[in-house]
């Protein structure tokens, strides 16, 4: 395996006082430039599994390395998230008061100085997405696969070396989910950032070099397959 930048050791997270289990002595090695899919059923981890990954969760057992170092406590996970990780929400969180070039924008700030900076970059993502002709409009103004694609470019806008995208097609018909899966590996392939995508979809996941199976919070299948084009 390529040099590990995410480890998960022995890792468990429940809730409502260890009656509710989500994430069962998970133990993972990613390796940096990998593209990993991580497949299960609705209710298997998979989201759960994602979210201690970039430490938007905190495990209730074990740990979780970034780059061979345990972040200690949720202002250096934010750090990290800030200026290491990209993050592609399912529902996209996008601000509706915002345009897609402010969506883009506001993922930059305290990390990128200077607005003229920040409009800049942002241009150049939404043009690398196809929606510079698109950068004044709001969420309501713009399609589903164009609100999925601003969140891709936010989730660039500070050029992680983690890209983790939580089900990015599960609300987009076929032709969006499509033109969706190729932005996201061309950026895999250009940038080298590590890409995991969390997916119900065999179709996607055959495209990713590893594929990671989960079911009841336990992590039961660990396959490198190489991936398609």
């Amino acid at each position: 395996m390529n040099e590990c930048i995410v480890a998960l050791e022995g890792v468990t997270k429940s809730y409502d006082a260890g009656r509710v289990v989500a994430l069962r002595e998970a133990t993972l090695r990613v390796g940096r430039g990998e593209f990993m899919a991580i497949m299960g059923p609705s209710g298997s981890g998979k989201s759960t599994l994602l979210n201690v990954m970039s430490g938007l969760d905190e495990p209730t057992e074990g740990r979780v390395l970034f780059e061979g170092a345990a972040p200690r406590g949720r202002r250096a996970w934010s750090r990290i998230r800030a200026r290491r990780i990209g993050y592609v929400f399912q529902r996209f969180n996008l601000l509706a008061t915002l345009n897609a070039r402010q969506n883009v924008e506001l993922a930059m700030f305290g990390v990128v100085g200077g607005a003229r900076e920040r409009r800049r970059r942002a241009d150049v993502l939404l043009e690398r997405v196809g929606l510079s002709h698109r950068a004044s409009h709001r969420p309501n103004e713009l399609s589903v696969g164009e609100r999925q694609r601003v969140a891709i470019a936010r989730s660039l806008a500070n050029s992680p070396v983690v890209l983790l995208a939580d089900e990015p097609t599960g609300n987009l018909d076929s032709a969006s989910s499509e033109s969706v899966l190729a932005l996201l590996s061309e950026v895999h392939a250009s940038s080298g950032a590590t890409l995991v995508i969390v997916t119900h979809d065999a179709g996607i996941a055959a495209r990713a070099g590893r594929q990671v199976r989960m079911l009841d919070g336990a992590i039961v299948g660990d396959e490198r397959t190489g991936g398609t084009p």
